[in-house]
């Protein structure tokens, strides 16, 4: 590996670690409002469009089994989130939204697309949003397929 390379390196973890920080704190502002938290609205984000199992929502966010068990439980004790039998795994029951949930994150949406908006304003336009996240994408399919 080149020096150049290194730096390259260096510099993007650098990035996207502080780019993490950022999506963080923007994330805990825009979900307070609705009584989540990012990493509430995260999981429950997941499991909005069908439900899935802990270890399916871990996989798809990146993390630990564990961390989206602990908010699961927390979504299912607050009454936002309900645990229903998985016909493909007896044990392993689907987390589900609730409708008290559906209404959290819908709570979210309009500074969501506030963000959205003003993000493509400082990009330059929807294309340059559009190949911002291409970008991100080839990273992290990069980093995946060297980590294997």
């Amino acid at each position: 590996m080149s020096r150049e390379q290194q730096d390259a390196l260096s510099r993007t973890a650098l990035g996207v670690f502080r780019l993490n920080g950022q999506f963080l704190a923007v994330s805990e502002k825009l979900a307070e409002p609705a009584g989540l938290t990012a990493a509430w609205w995260q999981v429950l984000g997941a499991v909005l469009p069908e439900p899935l199992p802990v270890a399916g929502i871990a996989r798809v966010m990146g993390i630990t089994r564990q961390s989206v068990q602990r908010i699961a439980d927390l979504l299912v004790r607050e009454g936002l989130a309900a645990y229903e039998p998985n016909p493909a795994h007896r044990r392993a029951k689907l987390l589900t939204p609730t409708e008290a949930g559906r209404a959290a994150i819908a709570r979210i949406e309009p500074g969501h697309a506030e963000l959205a908006a003003a993000l493509v304003r400082e990009l330059g336009g929807q294309e340059a949003f559009d190949e911002t996240v291409r970008v991100l994408e080839r990273l992290s399919a990069a980093l995946e397929a060297v980590d294997r």
